[in-house]
This record gives structure tokens, sequence and C-alpha cells, in this order.
């Protein structure tokens, strides 16, 4: 049985796990603060999750999720994410995370950045765009005329496969917004991160109509 380690166990990660585990996934949790602040919440999603340290999580998965913001200083288990694919669900908030010049002045994207803080790793930037409890609530089969559609994007196209699985899994269908350098189309701002109902050909529109925003 697949695992998957999610390190952050706020409400994107928190819900993901939920996600995963309805689809047959085993989950292993982390957050800042210690396995022992997550009873309650590995009680709710029951006996196939438990919770770890953040680099106990990175090691139990098969695949990785993080789900928390990024540091200038690199805070994510480089070596126990070595050689694995690591779901990235951050989003730039300038609000949350102050200025960070490489990223306001185009020169870089934040998943960019968290590729370069874990170079052994192969990122994949997923699940930046939906709400989290939209994560389950918006999931439909496949070949549904409702069916919606998120993006992905990494510098490893097994990364994104595997996104597409798992998106397939939850209930929707992919649009693939690679390479890492061009997922600024789908941050905050952009037509794409509208946060509504987007089918794959509104999704692909909304990327391509995207317009880079420079901060001087």
């Amino acid at each position: 049985m697949t695992t998957i380690g999610i390190i952050g166990a706020g409400e994107v990660g928190s819900h993901i796990a939920r996600a995963a585990i309805a689809k047959g996934y085993e989950v292993v949790i982390a957050n800042s603060r210690g396995p022992e602040t997550l009873v309650n919440l590995v009680n709710e999603l029951g006996p196939s999750a438990r919770a770890e340290t953040a680099a106990g999580a990175a090691a139990a998965g098969d695949f990785v999720v993080v789900a928390v913001p990024l540091k200038m200083v690199n805070d994510m288990p480089a070596h126990e994410l070595a050689g694995k694919i690591v779901l990235d669900t951050n989003n730039y908030m300038i609000w949350r995370d102050g200025h960070i010049p490489a990223i306001d002045s185009g020169e870089k994207t934040v998943h960019e950045i968290r590729q370069e803080q874990l170079p052994t790793s192969k990122v994949v930037k997923a699940f930046t765009h939906i709400q989290a409890p939209r994560i389950i609530a918006w999931g439909k089969p496949s070949g549904s005329p409702e069916r919606l559609a998120l993006s992905a994007s990494s510098d490893f196209p097994e990364a994104v496969e595997l996104v597409q699985r798992l998106y397939d899994q939850f209930g929707f269908d992919t649009v693939d917004n690679s390479p890492l350098n061009e997922s600024w189309r789908t941050a905050p701002g952009q037509p794409a991160w509208k946060q509504e109902r987007q089918a794959q050909a509104e999704l692909l529109a909304n990327i391509s109509n995207a317009q880079r925003i420079v901060l001087k």
C-alpha cells in the first residue's frame, strides 16, 4: 500500500490526508509542533494515519506533500526527501512571507526556490489553486461533464505523471504547466488562481492568458 508523507497539518495538509485515505492510501503526517499535538487529527483520520516528525513523515512517504510556506533558510528535511517526488502546495503570499526579491523581480518562482533547496528531490507544484475543502467536495468521476482540472508544474515529467494519477483518483483532470519556471502562471493574482470551477479547457486558457507581475 502506498504511503504519503505530509509535512504540514493545517487546512491543506489535513484535507489532502482525508482525500488520500478515502482512496486507500496510508498517511504519515507532521507539523512543526510535534506528533503529540496531532492526536485529535489522527484519531479523526483513523487507522490509516499516524503522526510523526517532519523527518519521519518524509522518510515514511513513498512520495511527500509539503503543505507549509517556503522559508528562505530551508527547514525541510532534505536528507529524508532525497530521491523522492515532493508535491509543493505552497503559494507565495507577501502578506505572510514578506518580500522575496528573486520572486518579486520575476527571476525565480517560489517553486524553483523550493527545488533549489531540495536538489536531490523532484519538486512538483500541486493543489495550489483550489481551496482545501474543495479537494474532496469538487471531485468527479472520469468522463463526467462536470469534472474540473488542476494544474501541475515540475522539471521532472515523472513527478507530473504521479500528480496526474493522484488528481485522477481524487476526481480531477490535469493541465501540465511545466517546467517550474512557468509555475507563476497559476500564482495568486493570475486568472487560473481565481479559486472557482475550471474545466480543462478553461484552465488551459487561463494559464495561457497569465501576465507576469513584476514588483520593483
